[in-house]
């Protein structure tokens, strides 16, 4: 290895360390955006009023015994849009009620949603 590459190496995990300190604290670590429904403020996850409206608006659609496509489709017909505003997907939609019902109910630090129903991820 050469002493460029072993110094990179040791900035990575400098860098590496520091995140998963982050983490540990509650801390967004930053990887990557925040999920659908949260946001990053001075370095901490935070829920994005206007994104749990819409998840709250996925839940209720899924168990009214909607499927993902017809979500998706009923959210763009609306004129919802992803974080990245893009259309909604079946597989954007599974990947919020993904979240939502996971367990342990906690990302980062903060209470995501209740997560005390069962979700059938088979829809």
């Amino acid at each position: 290895m050469t002493a460029d590459n072993s110094q990179k190496g040791s900035i990575w995990e400098r860098l590496e360390q520091g995140r998963k300190l982050k983490a540990a604290r509650g801390g967004y670590a930053g990887y990557g955006s925040p999920p659908f429904g949260l946001t990053s403020v001075n370095g901490e996850l935070v829920e994005e009023p206007h994104e749990q409206a819409v998840i709250e608006l996925i839940r209720r659609h899924h168990k009214s015994g909607k499927s993902l496509q017809q979500i998706a489709n009923w959210l763009n017909e609306q004129g919802y849009r992803t974080k990245r505003c893009q259309l909604w997907k079946r597989i954007s939609v599974k990947r919020v009620l993904d979240r939502l019902y996971a367990k342990p109910s906690r990302i980062s630090g903060i209470d995501f949603m209740n997560k005390t129903d069962d979700y059938n991820e088979n829809d």
